[in-house]
């Protein structure tokens, strides 16, 4: 389990297709101390789950290994990243860790496409959209996690919403680099899952 609250910024510095393109072996580099990674641990890249098979240090930088599978690659926007493309880390919660966020698994429902980018004094505004089938699960001042960022949502209508950045956010994460186009990771609100799951069955 996650928060959604971002702990290093990584860099994919290698990248191989195995498996005839259907799994990719990534090598994520990052500010983690070496020591604290072990094989089989979950970090969330970009708002995915992923699990280490190796990690080491190279050139003063720690790095570690993950397999981004089929589904991952069908359903989230692993399936656009390359070298160099920076992703938001986070490890997973140990008993006794601050619960920042909100409650976050780590497995993507989908994908949400920024529509608009509006900069404002030191803040900034974006409006995206999503499916249907998602949307329903978003609701005006619920919890949102896009590319492995917990936000509030502002405002919801029909299958858009918007969400309001603060300085701290656009400092520490991927966020400040999206504009209009950019496709994120979503994953909607675990508590609006179920919610919406308990009316259907009590209808």
């Amino acid at each position: 389990m996650f928060t959604g609250i971002v702990t290093d910024i990584g860099e994919i510095v290698s990248f191989k297709p195995v498996a005839q393109g259907q799994l990719h072996r990534l090598r994520i580099a990052c500010s983690y101390d070496r020591t604290t990674i072990a094989n089989g641990a979950s970090i969330a890249c970009n708002g995915v789950c992923l699990t280490v098979v190796a990690s080491g240090v190279a050139e003063g930088k720690t790095w570690f290994d993950v397999d981004a599978a089929a589904e991952t690659l069908a359903l989230t926007t692993a399936k656009h990243w390359k070298l160099g493309t920076r992703l938001n880390l986070e490890r997973a919660l140990k008993i006794g860790d601050e619960l920042g966020g909100h409650i976050v698994a780590g497995h993507a429902d989908g994908i949400a496409t920024i529509v608009s980018r509006e900069d404002l004094p030191e803040m900034a505004r974006f409006e995206l959209s999503t499916t249907r089938e998602l949307a329903r699960f978003i609701a005006t001042k619920g919890s949102i996690t896009l590319d492995g960022v917990s936000l509030t949502v502002n405002t919801v209508k029909d299958v858009t919403f918007s969400v309001l950045i603060i300085p701290h956010t656009l400092d520490v994460t991927t966020i400040g680099g999206w504009k209009a186009g950019t496709e994120v990771n979503i994953e909607v609100d675990l508590m609006a899952r179920y919610a919406a799951r308990l009316t259907e069955m009590t209808v």
